[in-house]
């Protein structure tokens, strides 16, 4: 091992020798230099190698690189690049291969390395990294991507690139990005072709020697990519996708007209078909000069808008379904939210809205989400008769939905209309038990304003009563805060007392209680204490803050402090694993007045 190091350090002597000579680095500066690499170099020939090792060797000389370029501009010196760089550049890349070579599954080595060739000038080398790569991991489609890419952008061969995604259809033959990009290629590599017959038109060159064939100039081998493309992934937004490449570039009309028409041809049942098709009608050329005045843009806008909409319109008579309703609802609304000063536009767009949403409504086929919006503008608007309807008609379609029954019963709540006990009686009937909690505390909130205390407390003991731990730990909680507000001191401690062997208990339930208890003119502190044992019961044996609690209590002004060493010695039986540790710690500190 010894003599393999040796030697490559040997190897590097020339190198270091010229950068001493040139004046790039001081003879010190190069003995530190043998040095380090030295120690790198040994780390690379142990039995066992680490990833890191060969990571930390490669920075090294990367670091080396970059300080001998900074060396360089700062003297002017720009001679003996192939004794000085090279042989570093070189040395680089064989670390990257033996460190590929031994950890092959490590993506992000291989692309590290493709970084530095592409920095540091070694384009020639990609396509051997990236071969390498592909050949271990011929499954990452990204991978094949990123390699036609480097063809095309880092050594300008279209012929290489398209190769490339050749051979990744082949493993992946129904993977829309490798399509995309192989159809983007193709355009780009035919606008390479068109600016360079235009730059050589200009000049008055002679276009004999140069090939330039019309049916590529015209992107015929992109339509090739997209007729092998679409018969192998049939779906709208696929084709849509690929559309949108097409329309980055000026030249592809009749490829946009022909894709355009297989969109509307093949795919008309698929709601996004129609909604590209109406989108597309706001971007329609303008006619006319009536564009000079805030009234005519909102006249053109609003007519590019009924254009889409007719569009919609259209769709629904093929296609009437949840989907496209939701993209007609989508667009309207989006509409609706923009801003304008035109009161016109702003009450077309308000209308139509509200026109959809009751249509899409009346076939049973408008989203649960959508019945907010359509509530807010109804309320907006102060038609309370309306947003009555509409709360009561969403949660007869969507009666198992919690956030339906909150959003309207709120709603119906604002406006005094209906009859409420009725309708959250229906509410908690319908949903799942499992989420009836904010149903059940809306329904407190409203009953506390407009029932007697008795129906208030009826309500909290039918809450008590459900089977889902969660909601009858917050009822209890609840209720024992409103019996405190409406009854005072002697109500709550009724009520706990009452609920105190009632399971389950949450802890906050028996802070809620020791919070009042201090509250009064007189704290009892045998009350704290019971109330705190109480707590202890069920949370002991993991809860260490509760145990510090009771501790800093008994050591208050109503306390016995003589008290504390036994509970102290209770605390560190019951508690259990990690708890025992936080306790000791937390408790120490407190004893030294660090916490």
């Amino acid at each position: 091992m010894a003599e393999v190091v040796q030697q490559r350090i040997e190897d590097r002597i020339p190198e270091l020798e010229q950068l001493e000579r040139v004046g790039l680095f001081t003879k010190k500066e190069v003995k530190s230099i043998i040095k380090k690499a030295t120690a790198l170099e040994y780390k690379l020939h142990r039995l066992i190698v680490n990833k890191e090792d060969f990571i930390a060797y490669i920075q090294y000389e990367i670091n080396v690189l970059e300080l001998i370029k900074k060396r360089r501009a700062h003297i002017h010196y720009q001679f003996k690049r192939e004794e000085i760089e090279f042989p570093i550049i070189h040395r680089i890349n064989s670390i990257f291969r033996r460190a590929t070579k031994k950890w092959k599954d490590d993506v992000q080595l291989w692309l590290s390395h493709v970084a530095f060739c592409k920095k540091w000038a070694t384009k020639a080398q990609i396509s051997k990294v990236f071969s390498s790569l592909l050949a271990i991991h011929p499954d990452k489609p990204a991978l094949w991507i990123m390699a036609a890419k480097s063809e095309l952008e880092d050594r300008n061969s279209s012929e290489s690139a398209r190769h490339l995604f050749l051979r990744a259809l082949r493993f992946h033959p129904d993977n829309k990005k490798v399509y995309q990009e192989y159809f983007r290629m193709e355009l780009l590599h035919c606008e390479k072709l068109r600016k360079q017959k235009e730059e050589l038109e200009k000049a008055d060159m002679d276009l004999g020697e140069y090939e330039f064939s019309a049916e590529i100039l015209s992107g015929k081998l992109a339509e090739v990519v997209y007729r092998n493309a679409t018969e192998k992934i049939k779906e709208a937004e696929f084709v849509i996708s690929l559309l949108n490449i097409a329309t980055i570039f000026d030249f592809t009309k009749d490829l946009q007209d022909s894709i355009l028409h297989d969109l509307q041809e093949n795919y008309t049942e698929d709601s996004l078909t129609w909604d590209f098709m109406a989108k597309r009608e706001l971007g329609a050329p303008v006619v006319g000069e009536e564009l000079q005045t805030a009234k005519g843009r909102a006249s053109d806008i609003n007519r590019r808008e009924e254009r889409s909409c007719q569009v919609y319109e259209e769709g629904l008579k093929s296609l009437n379904t949840e989907p496209m309703w939701t993209r007609y609802v989508a667009f309207c609304l989006e509409r609706h939210k923009r801003k304008t000063n035109v009161q016109e536009l702003k009450e077309n767009r308000r209308e139509r809205l509200l026109g959809v949403l009751q249509r899409a409504h009346d076939s049973s086929l408008l989203k649960e989400t959508y019945y907010k919006n359509w509530l807010e503008i109804l309320l907006s608007l102060e038609d309370a008769e309306g947003a009555a309807a509409v709360a009561l008609s969403a949660t007869q379609r969507y009666s198992q939905s919690v956030s339906v029954w909150s959003m309207s019963l709120q709603v119906l709540m604002q406006l005094e209309r209906g009859d409420m006990a009725k309708l959250f009686q229906n509410a908690l009937t319908h949903v799942n038990p499992k989420e009836i909690l904010p149903l059940l505390q809306l329904q407190l909130q409203w009953s506390m304003a407009n029932q007697s205390a008795e129906e208030t407390e009826a309500i909290f003991k039918r809450g008590l009563l459900s089977s889902v731990p969660a909601v009858a730990m917050e009822i209890k909680e609840l209720y024992l805060n409103w019996s405190y507000s409406v009854g005072g001191y002697k109500k709550a401690r009724k009520t706990f007392t009452s609920l105190q062997e009632n399971r389950p208990l949450s802890k906050r339930f028996f802070t809620q209680m020791i919070q009042i208890e201090k509250e009064q003119e007189t704290p009892k502190m045998n009350h704290l204490r019971d109330y705190y044992e109480r707590a202890l019961q069920e949370f002991g044996i993991e809860d260490d803050d509760l145990w510090l609690q009771y501790i800093q209590e008994e050591m208050g002004a109503l306390g016995q402090p003589q008290n504390c060493a036994k509970i102290h010695w209770r605390a560190m039986k019951f508690l259990e694993g990690e708890s025992v540790e936080r306790f000791t710690s937390k408790y120490t500190l407190r004893q030294t007045g660090h916490l």
